[in-house]
């Protein structure tokens, strides 16, 4: 009777530790999801992308930045541009009305957009290069994190958490 309690006992042990590390693979297996998520994710905080389009964005985009009559809607725009793209565009400013494939900076078609704004031929640029103000520099990357959440659906038009 002694060794059947002493085999019951091992078997009940050696139960418990399948279980346990089936449990514990299991959360190693959430982390990595998360991990996964996390780097799907735009580098930047959210939050301090709002600050900075509420502040220097959001009198002419709109505080949602759905558009105004000064400025166009953002979010179908940010939504098809990749992070390279964005900062680009946001602190060279000269391209955003050119196609795609024409917006690179030695183009003939951005320097024909410049020429004809200089020789008052074409309308004004009314975005300003922000590649000089410190503030937009500094958190060009938080602003397109912003943009993104907005424009893929996961940030609402109000304040995000901090």
């Amino acid at each position: 009777m002694k060794k059947f309690s002493l085999n019951l006992a091992r078997g009940a042990a050696l139960a418990s530790v399948f279980m346990v590390g089936g449990c514990a693979l299991e959360v190693e297996n959430t982390k990595a999801a998360e991990e996964l998520a996390q780097r799907a994710q735009p580098p930047g905080s959210v939050y301090t992308g709002w600050r900075v389009f509420q502040d220097r964005c959001a009198g002419c985009h709109g505080a949602p930045a759905t558009g105004s009559v000064a400025a166009p809607d953002l979010l179908p725009i940010v939504r098809n541009m990749g992070p390279r793209r964005f900062v680009g565009l946001v602190l060279m400013r000269y391209d955003w009305s050119l196609p795609a494939g024409q917006s690179g900076a030695d183009s003939a078609a951005r320097d024909a957009l410049i020429e004809g704004v200089m020789q008052r031929k074409q309308g004004t640029l009314t975005m300003p290069a922000w590649q000089g103000e410190p503030r937009v520099n500094a958190h060009i990357m938080d602003l397109y994190a912003y943009l993104s959440a907005r424009a893929d659906g996961s940030q609402g038009p109000g304040r995000p958490a901090p």
